[in-house]
């Protein structure tokens, strides 16, 4: 049953991120947190932290290591095949109409249409990574007694890095994160 349930959650979110990995976040979340309740918030945030810094698509990542968590190999075969089903279909489908009628003008219309609707969906999942990175679980807060100031302050340190000295994203995370980590272990 749970090999059927990581299955179709997955195939879900493979069906309907439209846009790539960042904008199937708020479906994973959806799935894995909300309904499922597989993984609590900020273990879905540690799960997009450990996603990113693994090669792969970021989905297809969250896919597995969920479906390893949940049940093992067998389920993170399972999760990963019910996230990349989809595409698959879809793509195959598409590039065989694409490449039969190249001149379809409702085709790059519905593509104009989406490109909204993805940046919505980055810019959402980005916020809830973003809120539970200085709230922890508990949301937002207007007490500043609640907001974890070292996170901030890696954060702000991060965007001056990658903004004004045009560091490697990889860089700024492997500084952000012995930084980060060594000033939760002192504090």
């Amino acid at each position: 049953m749970i090999y059927l349930e990581l299955f179709f959650s997955f195939f879900q979110v493979g069906l309907f991120s439209i846009g790539g990995g960042y904008a199937a976040l708020p479906l994973i979340q959806d799935q894995v947190v909300q309904n499922h309740g597989w993984l609590t918030i900020a273990e879905f945030t540690d799960l997009i932290t450990i996603s990113q810094m693994t090669p792969g698509p970021i989905a297809i990542n969250s896919a597995t290591f969920v479906g390893i968590r949940i049940a093992g190999l067998p389920g993170a075969i399972t999760a990963t095949l019910g996230c990349i089903l989809p595409s698959c279909i879809i793509v195959s489908i598409l590039a065989y109409i694409y490449f039969k009628y190249p001149d379809i003008p409702l085709m790059k219309e519905v593509l104009g249409i989406l490109r909204p609707a993805i940046v919505a969906l980055i810019a959402s999942a980005g916020l809830e990574i973003l809120i539970v990175s200085f709230w922890n679980e508990n949301g937002f807060s207007l007490e500043i007694s609640k907001l974890d100031f070292i996170s901030v302050g890696v954060f702000i340190l991060g965007i001056f890095l990658l903004r004004k000295f045009k560091m490697n994203p990889i860089s700024v995370m492997a500084i952000s994160g012995i930084i980060g980590g060594g000033l939760h272990l002192i504090m």
